[in-house]
């Protein structure tokens, strides 16, 4: 790793650095959760970096990167910017595109999303890849909190403002198909939509239609593995932020919200996936929480995965009725180390009615 530079200008504190991954070859044998840190002082706060080089990707395994909040949270310094670009330390090529997250980071440990580089198969084949080593140029922005000048409105001057009605209007241009530059098949049905939108809301679609993969020549776009109905709602989530479908308390809705947090997760749409986890959170069941915690565990969602353990263990009837659905057969063969966690708190609350 080496040091470029460390600015503060305009009430932000920037630390500059090169990370080298020596022997990339080697790194294809890590699983995609599996990661190389670096640690990081910025405005006074420790941070990590953590380099996935396998992570998985919608098209294959790539290198991403994450920032990770290990200091005390505050008011300033709390919110911060990772960027990165590939480059050639010979100079013979300029660097790549810079890539950036930005999240708000109010306790330790909070990490920010993935930030997709590039895709392995690309890296491998580009002239960034010399003598089996990758470097990546990396900054960490951190803006401080500084006062912002107000100006008190005379009592004699009020505007009514009109509510917005923008999502109505993205919602007709997804309706009426209206300048639709990509076409999505989808189980055999098509769905127009447009490019830039989509670009905007998701960085998987901004990587697909924006960087070095071929769909951004294509007018088509076969997606696998997902329902017609779960990618319809996702798509009106993307242009209007809202999932309607989701509002109706019927117990299709639960299944529903499941396979859109799924979905959700695999673009890269975290407000979506925050909402199908408070929908899943507020209606858990004997019949969903197994299903539902192995969901939890492997997207990455703690709170619902802690709220369905709590739900299972709540009582010997509830965990006995819970072992005994197809969901619980599903989570032993899924994710059999969420077991032992189970065991442990059930064995916990055991112990308390006991005595």
């Amino acid at each position: 790793m080496e040091n470029v530079c460390t600015t503060s200008i305009a009430g932000a504190a920037r630390l500059v650095q090169l990370l080298k991954i020596e022997g990339f070859s080697t790194t294809a044998s890590m699983k995609s959760k599996e990661s190389i840190r670096s640690r990081w002082n910025v405005c006074g706060y420790d941070w990590e970096i953590r380099v996935y080089p396998t992570a998985k990707l919608y098209k294959g395994p790539g290198v991403a990167l994450q920032l990770v909040f290990l200091g005390e949270s505050r008011k300033s310094c709390s919110r911060a910017t990772l960027g990165c670009q590939l480059i050639d330390p010979t100079g013979k090529i300029e660097l790549s595109d810079e890539k950036s997250v930005t999240k708000t980071f109010n306790r330790p440990k909070k990490h920010s999303d993935l930030l997709i580089l590039m895709y392995r198969h690309t890296l491998q084949k580009s002239a960034y890849l010399k003598d089996d080593t990758v470097t990546v140029r990396c900054t960490i922005t951190v803006p401080e909190d500084l006062p912002i000048p107000t100006i008190s409105a005379k009592k004699e001057i009020a505007y009514a403002l009109p509510s917005t009605n923008m999502h109505q209007q993205f919602g007709e241009l997804l309706r009426s198909r209206t300048g639709s530059d990509v076409t999505f098949l989808v189980s055999g049905e098509s769905f127009p939509a447009h490019k830039l939108i989509l670009s905007l809301r998701s960085p998987v679609f901004m990587a697909e239609f924006f960087g070095q993969m071929k769909e951004k020549h294509l007018g088509h776009v076969e997606v696998k593995d997902m329902d017609t109905a779960v990618f319809k709602a996702m798509l009106h989530f993307i242009y209007t932020d809202t999932v309607p479908e989701l509002d109706h308390q019927l117990e299709e809705v639960a299944t529903l919200a499941q396979h859109l947090l799924v979905a959700a997760d695999r673009y890269g749409l975290d407000r979506l996936k925050l909402i199908c986890e408070s929908k899943l959170s507020d209606g858990i069941t004997v019949d969903t929480a197994a299903t539902t915690l192995a969901l939890a565990e492997q997207h990455n969602c703690s709170q619902l995965k802690a709220k369905c353990a709590k739900f299972i263990v709540s009582t010997p009837a509830v965990l006995d009725a819970v072992l005994a659905t197809d969901g619980y057969k599903h989570l032993a063969a899924s994710c059999p180390s969420v077991l032992a966690d189970l065991l442990k708190s059930s064995l916990r609350i055991g112990g308390r009615t006991d005595a």
